[in-house]
């Protein structure tokens, strides 16, 4: 007995000497940063992939509060892309649709169905795509201000009609000094 009380006095008198204290502030201390640093780490993964600002701070509450245990269950749902990755990918298929729509590729926006690019309807959903000028007919991106082909602008009414009317014969009479009667007169 005797025995065992002077090991467990020697163990008592190890943990209140100043060696066991500085060994586990030091511990702790340690611990805590580790704690800290997995914190701060959820936090930049968040910002790298996370566009709202509320879910960041949602993501980095959860990597801090249960500690150790957060940023693994954070892990499981993070998304898994980063935002630049995402940008770069859109940015490479608005790339690619652009070098389709210059060879003449042209899918219809709402079927995908490959289209002219002078269609004015999309044939298999029947959906209009373009407006026809007033003028002259040729089909009209919306962006323009004036028709590229007859100059007319857009919106405005056509100034002169596409084709020439013919009159009919005998209800209307020549007003005399019109151009009409320049080459024929009918008194002579």
């Amino acid at each position: 007995m005797n025995a065992l009380a002077s090991t467990f006095s020697g163990v008592s008198d190890f943990f209140h000497s100043g060696t066991w204290i500085v060994t586990r502030n030091l511990l702790l201390f340690l611990a805590f940063l580790f704690w800290a640093a997995l914190g701060y780490w959820t936090y930049k993964d968040a910002r790298r992939r996370i566009a709202d600002p509320l879910l960041i701070a949602i993501a980095t509450l959860l990597g801090l509060v249960p500690p150790y245990l957060g940023p693994f269950i954070y892990m499981l749902f993070r998304p898994p892309e980063y935002l630049d990755d995402v940008r770069e990918r859109e940015l490479e298929m608005q790339a690619a649709e652009a070098r389709l729509a210059e060879v003449g590729y042209h899918l219809c926006p709402h079927c995908d169905y490959e289209v002219e690019k002078d269609f004015l309807r999309c044939p298999n959903c029947m959906r209009k795509l373009k407006d026809p000028c007033k003028t002259c007919g040729r089909p009209l991106d919306p962006a323009w201000k004036i028709c590229p082909f007859c100059e007319a602008e857009i919106g405005a009414v056509p100034s002169t009609p596409r084709r020439a009317r013919r009159r009919r014969e005998g209800t209307e009479q020549p007003v005399a000094g019109t151009a009409g009667e320049a080459g024929s007169s009918p008194a002579s």
